[in-house]
């Protein structure tokens, strides 16, 4: 470990081995840090953080603050991140409440400046979370999911893994998996193809998912009759159960889809 001179480390906080601590870093009690870390000037990790290895948290970052929430009564919560996450500066990331007692931050993530991420949230593993996105309380982010600067995403939405948001977008409905979505109010733009073929999905399975959200989205149908639709007329698979399963478990609703869009302009 190597602290430099100015920096804050409380005694209790447990620190792991080749990690870099920069100067007006100041690191509070229960606070667990990985080997091979690297925490930047000013960065603040108050109660209760527990960080994985390799991660790198630049000037400014707070992380592990209490939650931004009324009813937060002072109760037990803590933040998680995962290993080889970037957090980038001034990002700020908040304890959860008691609904989860905690927000997690998946491996392999990065989040870029001046991001917010609410209590109780959790994002997935390989995100990427850009410039300045809000994330609300309670947001659950699969893995892979790439979100654009400026986005704001409400309370208790959910995004399915490796979908695609655009930049300045309004969340607030659940964006289902493998999508891109854009436009206001947010809609269905298609299926995040280059994003599936990065990943190692095969043409067949991308054609495979268009098939889905043709029915889903672009054909007209309610949700409800949809589902039934695609049931009835696509091969049973673990993308279209995926994709079945999030439709069917979403609370808030998920977006609009193609035809709605051309509605709204017309």
């Amino acid at each position: 470990m190597r602290v430099q001179e100015l920096a804050f480390v409380h005694p209790d906080a447990i620190i792991g081995e080749n990690v870099v601590i920069e100067p007006f870093v100041t690191i509070s009690a229960n606070v667990e840090i990985g080997d091979n870390c690297w925490i930047g000037s000013h960065a603040v990790i108050m109660d209760n953080a527990i960080i994985g290895s390799g991660t790198r948290i630049f000037p400014g970052a707070v992380v592990s603050a209490i939650p931004q929430d009324l009813k937060f009564q002072g109760e037990e919560s803590r933040v998680i991140i995962g290993q080889n996450v970037t957090i980038r500066e001034y990002v700020t990331i908040n304890r959860g409440t008691i609904d989860r007692h905690q927000t997690v931050i998946g491996d392999d993530t990065l989040i870029m400046a001046y991001a917010h991420v609410a209590h109780d949230t959790v994002i997935g593993r390989h995100c990427v979370i850009a410039n300045s996105v809000n994330l609300a309380g309670h947001i659950q982010i699969g893995d892979w999911v790439v979100i654009g600067g400026m986005c704001a995403v409400q309370q208790f939405v959910k995004l399915g893994r490796h979908s695609f948001i655009t930049g300045g977008s309004l969340v607030r409905k659940d964006v289902p998996p493998f999508v891109k979505a854009a436009r206001e109010p947010l809609s269905y733009v298609g299926v995040n193809s280059v994003g599936m073929r990065r990943r190692g999905f095969s043409q067949e399975d991308i054609h495979h998912v268009q098939d889905i959200y043709r029915i889903l989205f672009v054909n007209g149908r309610n949700v409800s009759h949809a589902i039934d639709r695609i049931e009835a007329d696509v091969p049973a698979s673990r993308l279209r159960d995926e994709i079945l399963r999030f439709v069917r478990a979403s609370d808030r609703g998920v977006m609009r889809g193609f035809n709605h869009v051309n509605d709204h302009h017309a």
